[in-house]
């Protein structure tokens, strides 16, 4: 990072973007947000605010739509915060952000477009079509300014120009390349955590997303074709053998990308099952109307074990029904 005062644009005024941009802000970046409707009037003429237990911060920020993003220019760090089925419609506003040394950073859930990026095997050279059918994102997003990024911080929008931040904190950030670090990673991450945030750098970004995405492979669908929450899925004795066998395949799919995570199907479900009543956020995303990641979360998981040769029938049957859940619910809004 430069000495002088950071420019960040966060694309996306949702909950992660809030709670990123917010911190920043008030540590003192400059930080400009790409936002909409309701949104971007409140942001514009109150500010932005975060709601963390019983305190509260409102910082300003400057909000701009998409014509006006334009004219920002080449920013140090632009985070990518809307949701991984919006990112193919934003992509081309981009470009005009990045500069030589401009450090992209995609706050997104489950597996992102840039995953396959420099994996050696051959099946996996080519942009996932369940993410990047078109490889369009791999051309308007160099991979190699990339941040990887998993995000564990639970927050939603109660209202326009609002987050609430629930949960979690824990930010983990690493080079796409595979480098153990760099100068940029650490800068990053230092920038973070002088802004309040707990964040930390990875030696293996690909390990990170995947264990996090053992969990939002299965509570998330699951949780959508089901319609409640991860505590009531876990008690029921069938669910709970279900999603133990679906981590059992996702595990052996990380396997064969050179991921081994040292973590048991059943450890993993106690983690969450620990956090007691808790929406998954495709839950969430479906009771608000909204469209669902299901290419993210679990069809980008069963692609790779296609390429891959590995046996996946629970997470394709998983992914079907998810599919069609979603494409009915598509159907059936206003």
């Amino acid at each position: 990072m430069n000495d002088k005062r950071p420019r960040i644009c966060v694309l996306g005024a949702g909950a992660i973007g809030g709670y990123l941009g917010i911190n920043l802000a008030k540590s003192g970046a400059h930080v400009s947000v790409l936002a909409r409707g309701s949104t971007l009037e409140v942001v514009r003429a109150s500010g932005w605010t975060l709601k963390s237990g019983d305190e509260s911060w409102t910082v300003p920020v400057e909000a701009v739509d998409s014509e006006a993003l334009v004219g920002l220019g080449p920013q140090d760090v632009v985070i990518i915060a809307v949701k991984a089925q919006a990112l193919a419609d934003i992509a081309h506003l981009i470009p005009p952000l990045v500069g030589p040394h401009t450090i992209i950073v995609p706050a997104l859930n489950g597996i992102p477009w840039w995953f396959t990026h420099g994996l050696k095997a051959p099946a996996m050279a080519q942009p996932l079509n369940s993410l990047d059918p078109q490889g369009n994102l791999s051309v308007m997003i160099p991979s190699g300014q990339v941040l990887g990024a998993v995000i564990y911080p639970a927050c939603s929008t109660p209202a326009p120009g609002v987050v609430r931040h629930a949960s979690g904190s824990r930010l983990v950030f690493g080079e796409v390349s595979g480098a153990p670090s760099s100068s940029r990673l650490t800068g990053w991450v230092d920038l973070l955590r002088q802004s309040g945030l707990d964040a930390v750098a990875s030696s293996d970004i690909r390990a990170e997303v995947w264990t996090k995405l053992l969990g939002n492979a299965c509570f998330n669908p699951v949780s959508v074709l089901a319609g409640c929450s991860t505590d009531q899925l876990i008690d029921n004795p069938a669910i709970f053998e279900l999603f133990c066998s679906l981590m059992e395949e996702t595990l052996a799919i990380g396997r064969a990308v050179g991921i081994s995570l040292d973590v048991t199907p059943a450890a993993r479900i106690a983690i969450t099952r620990k956090l007691g009543h808790v929406k998954t956020s495709m839950l969430q995303d479906m009771e608000a109307g909204k469209s669902l990641e299901v290419e993210a979360l679990i069809g980008a998981v069963v692609e790779i074990a296609k390429r891959l040769q590995v046996s996946a029938p629970r997470s394709e049957s998983l992914y079907a029904l998810t599919k069609m859940r979603a494409n009915v619910l598509a159907q059936q809004a206003p």
